[in-house]
């Protein structure tokens, strides 16, 4: 369990970084401004991208958030990462400009199931055993 939290808080943690950083470039950066531009999207994308980026962050960060409304957050920035790669790729770009995008969704990929099996051994430890599963239990013996 201990290598499966920290497998979980270093990708949770590179991958917020990484996301942390690209929202920061959407609004401040005039060569993301440029970047979106040649890939074909509208200026106002920009915004929309860091604005979600901010509110992943703190969806799959803090642990009160509900777990379904994290499950939202790694959807969404999946999908996010798949369209960004392929609209690199569809405008031809280099695979420097599009690798960075494939790691983080390794990384990406490796908080979510460390997320899920994290999640599924906190069910199973906090569930109590019932006097009638019990029962059945040392019935079966």
């Amino acid at each position: 369990m201990k290598k499966l939290k920290i497998a979980f808080w270093i990708s949770t943690g590179l991958v917020s970084l990484m996301m942390l950083n690209s929202a920061y470039m959407c609004f401040a950066s005039p060569m993301m401004k440029t970047s979106i531009a040649h890939l074909g999207f509208p200026g106002y994308f920009r915004t929309e991208l860091g604005i979600t980026k901010l509110l992943g962050v703190i969806a799959i960060l803090i642990p009160a958030i509900p777990a379904r409304v994290k499950e939202w957050a790694y959807a969404g920035f999946f999908f996010m990462f798949v369209s960004g790669i392929m609209a690199h790729m569809i405008m031809g770009d280099p695979a420097a400009m599009w690798s960075v995008g494939i790691m983080t969704l390794i990384l990406l990929g490796v908080s979510y199931v460390s997320f899920r099996k994290l999640q599924v051994a906190t069910e199973h430890s906090s569930i109590p055993a019932t006097s009638s599963s019990k029962t059945a239990t040392t019935e079966t013996k």
